[in-house]
Order: C-alpha cells, then sequence, then structure tokens
C-alpha cells in the first residue's frame, strides 16, 4: 500500500527551527518528485518546495527561500524539509506529496495526511 508519512511537526516560537520528514512505502525516492504543501486555516493549499529523486536537486518558492531548504535520504526513502528563522506566517498543515516536480500540486498522485506546524510566542 503507497503510503506518504509525515513526521516532525509541532509548536515553536518565532524564530526557531524545524525539520519535517516524509517517509515513502511503496514508492521510491528514486522515481518521484517529492513536494511539500502548506495550508493555512482559511487559505488555500500552496507549495513551498519540491525535490528530484532521481536528480536531487531542490526547488523552493520564492516566500520561503533562504529560511526553507530539503534534503533527501535514498537509503531511507525519506525527504526532508529543514525550516529555520520561522515565522508566525509559517503556521498550517504541512503535506508532502509523491509525483512530477512542481510547486502545483495537480502535478501528484500520491499525499500524506499531513502534520501540523505552529509558530507562536
Amino acid at each position: 500500500q503507497v503510503q506518504l508519512v509525515e513526521s516532525g511537526g509541532g509548536l515553536v516560537q518565532p524564530g526557531e527551527s524545524l525539520t519535517l520528514s516524509c517517509t515513502l512505502s511503496e514508492l521510491r525516492l528514486n522515481d518521484y518528485a517529492i513536494g511539500w504543501f502548506r495550508q493555512a486555516p482559511g487559505k488555500e493549499r500552496e507549495g513551498v518546495s519540491w525535490f528530484s529523486g532521481p536528480g536531487g536537486t531542490s526547488h523552493i518558492a520564492e516566500v520561503v527561500k533562504g529560511r526553507f531548504t530539503m534534503s533527501g535520504d535514498r537509503a531511507k526513502n525519506t525527504v526532508n524539509l529543514h525550516m529555520v528563522d520561522l515565522l508566525p506566517e509559517d503556521t498550517a498543515v504541512y503535506y508532502c506529496a509523491a509525483g512530477r516536480g512542481s510547486l502545483d500540486a495537480v502535478w501528484y498522485d500520491y499525499w500524506g495526511q499531513g502534520t501540523q506546524v505552529t509558530v507562536s510566542a
């Protein structure tokens, strides 16, 4: 059964850091791009970054560039989203997805259940 499982969410204060992980089951990182998306209450889902499994490269949205980075671990079949200098506006449910590389959610076929990130003093 195909599964993407996110972990690492939580409550942090502004300026702190957090790393989210997305672990794939029945999918190989080498075969897919993995995207991270977020959805805040009352807002549309937006793409924040994606990682090319075959190429090993990452692509970061302008809105979080300079604060968010991605890395992949093929041995663990896991992709990580490293977030630093977090802001209250980063508060959202974060989802990872597997598909073709893009910040547009339509290109993704498989989705995780999401993990909550809350940035608050």
